[in-house]
C-alpha cells in the first residue's frame, strides 16, 4: 500500500481533508417509511451524478449480477445501571471476551477503575476486571444466578444502541435492524442495508439479480476516531467476521459468467477484500484509504458518512483515481440538495 512522503503529508493520507461541514438539520433522526424511499445518489462509472430513490436500484443492475450483505444483527448493547455507591453508570457493550465476560465503553469512565461493582437489576451485577489501553474499554466480567443465561439477560436489560448522532429519533429499534439480520453480534447496523425492502429483493429477483451473505459483526473499529493526522498511522479495532465458502463460489461464478458484484455497505466490502476470494472466518482490522488495489467489488451502496471517519476514506478509495476530491465535491452537492445524512439518512450507488 501507498505511504506518505516523509515530508509534505500527501492529501489522501491527511486526516483534515477528509473533512467538511455539515448543517445539524441534514443529520437524519428517523428513517423514511417505506426503506427504499430514501434517496439514492448515483455516482455512475463515467461519474456522472444522478438524483433517484432508492426503489430505482434495480435500473442498474443486469441480470446476473450479485449482491453481497452483511446479515449481523443489532444487540441491545447499551446498558444502565448504578455503582454501590448509586452513581449512575451507562455501558456499551462492544465484544465478548470470555464466559459471562465483555468488553464495554462506559460512562463515567474515570469512575469505574478497576474492582468498580456496577449493579444493573437485583441478582446481575458487574466488575471491572481490567482497562484496554487503546479504547479505554472496561472487561467486565458479569455475576449473575446460577443457571441464568447472560445473553437472555442482556436482552432483557439492554436498548438497542443508536448512534450518539441520533439525538431526537421516534423511529422502532426494528428499524435499526436491516430486514435480513440473522446473526446477532454488531452493535451498531449495516446502514447501507436499511433501505431494502421485501419488494425490492422480489424486483431483484425477477430480473436475475443474485444475493449472498456475509457476516461482519460492527463494532467500535468502524467508529472509532481518527487520531492521527497521517491516517497511514491509523490502526483499525479488530472486528469479527466470516465469508463461507458458499458466498466465494458465488463470486466467482458471477466473474466467470461476466457479472458484476456488489456489496451492500462498508462492512461487506472491507469483508469481502479482507478474504480476498477465499473462504474467512475470524478477526479483520483491514483499513482502506487512497491507493489501495481493489481486488472483488465492482459496485458498491453505501450512505453518507461522518467527516474524517474511516469509511470516507475508504469510499474514496472506491473511487479510485482522484476519488477523494470527487467524492467531497458529490458530497457537497448532497448537501446542496439537501439529502439526509448518516445512519437513518439515504443513501449512495457507486459504479466502477
Amino acid at each position: 500500500m501507498t505511504s506518505s512522503p516523509a515530508n509534505e503529508l500527501d492529501l489522501d493520507y491527511a486526516l483534515s481533508a477528509y473533512d467538511y461541514e455539515l448543517p445539524s438539520d441534514r443529520i437524519a433522526q428517523d428513517p423514511v417509511t417505506p426503506r427504499d424511499a430514501s434517496r439514492l445518489l448515483v455516482i455512475g462509472s463515467d461519474r456522472n451524478l444522478q438524483h433517484l430513490h432508492f426503489y430505482d436500484l434495480p435500473d442498474f443492475l443486469q441480470a446476473g449480477d450479485l449482491l453481497v450483505f452483511n446479515n449481523t444483527k443489532v444487540i441491545p448493547a447499551r446498558m444502565y445501571g448504578h455503582k454501590i455507591s448509586g452513581v449512575p453508570v451507562e455501558i456499551l457493550l462492544t465484544e465478548p471476551v470470555g464466559h459471562d465476560r465483555w468488553l464495554a465503553l462506559v460512562k463515567p469512565g474515570k469512575r469505574l477503575p478497576i474492582g468498580s461493582t456496577i449493579i444493573f437489576a437485583e441478582n446481575v451485577k458487574a466488575t471491572v476486571e481490567s482497562i484496554e489501553t487503546t479504547t479505554r474499554a472496561r472487561e467486565l466480567q458479569f455475576h449473575i444466578p446460577a443457571g441464568a443465561d447472560l445473553d437472555k439477560i442482556i436482552e432483557q436489560l439492554g436498548t438497542v444502541p443508536l448512534p450518539p448522532y441520533v439525538t431526537d429519533s421516534h423511529a422502532d429499534p426494528a428499524r435499526y435492524q436491516t430486514i435480513y439480520a440473522e446473526i446477532s453480534g454488531a452493535i451498531a447496523a449495516p446502514t447501507a442495508g436499511l433501505h431494502f425492502t421485501d419488494e425490492l429483493f422480489q424486483k431483484l429477483q425477477e430480473k436475475g439479480v443474485d444475493k449472498a451473505f456475509v457476516t461482519l459483526h460492527v463494532g467500535i473499529g468502524t467508529f472509532r476516531p481518527v487520531e492521527t493526522e497521517d491516517i497511514t498511522q491509523h490502526v483499525m479495532h479488530n472486528e469479527w467476521c466470516e465469508v463461507n465458502e458458499e458466498v466465494i463460489v458465488k463470486i466467482k461464478e458471477t466473474r466467470a459468467r461476466g457479472g458484476r458484484i456488489f456489496g451492500v455497505g462498508s462492512t461487506v466490502a472491507r469483508s469481502l477484500e479482507n478474504a480476498n476470494f477465499q473462504a474467512f472466518k475470524g478477526k479483520t482490522n483491514l483499513m482502506i484509504y487512497p491507493g489501495y488495489e481493489w481486488k472483488v467489488l465492482d459496485g458498491m451502496v453505501t450512505n453518507f458518512h461522518l467527516p474524517k471517519s474511516t469509511l470516507l476514506m475508504m469510499v474514496s478509495s472506491f473511487l479510485g483515481k482522484d476519488g477523494r476530491e470527487f467524492l467531497m465535491s458529490a458530497y457537497q452537492e448532497a448537501i446542496a440538495k439537501e439529502y439526509r445524512f448518516y445512519s437513518f439518512g439515504d443513501a449512495m450507488l457507486i459504479l466502477r
